[in-house]
């Protein structure tokens, strides 16, 4: 059965181990996190194992990204940051590493110098088996370019839908880039631009009917893959409530995407 899961570190004030405990115990059974230090990265990935839920991706650090598209020692700072990531990702048995291409309304446009570092990114990450997933943010050229210019072996696409309701103004992302899927971030909002409130499926009005129509069209057979933050509408929501509430949304998105429903 296709896996269905969700990022880590979800819920504030709730530990790794409870966390995991609790997705095993509904039925998820991949997740993802961000970079950490590095015991703590190592502590992560043994809880994983102990719970027997893979961590298929690792999510690359992004505070200052839209450096890398200038010449200086910001954009070659957040090079190095970068590889950091891919150097984690073997720790934590992940094969991929989900990296955002800019971020903000006003991300700079394509420049040679980050067309540099990006390209030795991807040659860097390939040389550790590990795949570069550029997710969609707001703009679509560096997208484009990224997807022309690496090769499928070393780098794909990482489809954001929540992303691309609220951030893209309209932009549909997979029937551009599609073919080129390797993992997805699943989560919810309300369609308002710039408000990227990561809730859980079904609880905003992202056309979920359409979701699985793009992952079936390209034949996607990966992980359905949260990425959910327990705040703001679900303050109110103990931890085991929300998470049993986002593994239905989960199970019930599979069942579309498979064609059970």
């Amino acid at each position: 059965m296709r896996r269905i899961g969700m990022n880590m570190h979800v819920i504030n004030g709730l530990n790794d181990n409870a966390l995991l405990r609790e997705m095993a115990a509904l039925g998820f059974t991949a997740t993802f996190m961000k970079t950490l230090p590095l015991k703590e990265q190592e502590a992560a990935a043994a809880l994983c194992a102990k719970h027997g839920i893979l961590c298929e991706t690792l999510h690359a650090p992004f505070s200052h990204i839209n450096d890398i598209w200038f010449p200086g020692e910001g954009g070659d700072a957040m090079l190095e940051e970068l590889k950091e990531c891919v150097d984690r990702c073997p720790i934590v048995g992940a094969d991929i590493a989900v990296v955002h291409l800019s971020s903000g309304v006003d991300a700079p446009p394509v420049t040679d110098a980050g067309r540099l570092r990006f390209a030795r990114l991807v040659e860097y990450a390939a040389k550790k088996g590990v795949r570069i997933a550029f997710e969609n943010q707001r703009k679509l050229a560096n997208l484009a370019w990224a997807m022309e210019t690496f090769d499928a072996a070393a780098a794909g696409f990482c489809w954001d839908c929540g992303h691309e309701q609220s951030l893209a103004g309209g932009m549909r992302y997979m029937p551009l880039f599609g073919k080129r899927i390797l993992t997805t971030h699943i989560h919810d909002n309300h369609g308002i631009t710039g408000e990227d409130e990561h809730l859980i499926p079904f609880d905003g009005t992202l056309d979920y009917n359409y979701v699985a129509k793009m992952l079936r069209e390209v034949h996607y057979q990966g992980t359905l893959m949260l990425e959910l933050y327990h705040r703001d509408r679900y303050s109110g929501i103990s931890p085991e409530a929300y998470l049993a509430r986002a593994a239905a949304a989960a199970k019930r998105l599979r069942a579309m995407v498979d064609g059970e429903e």
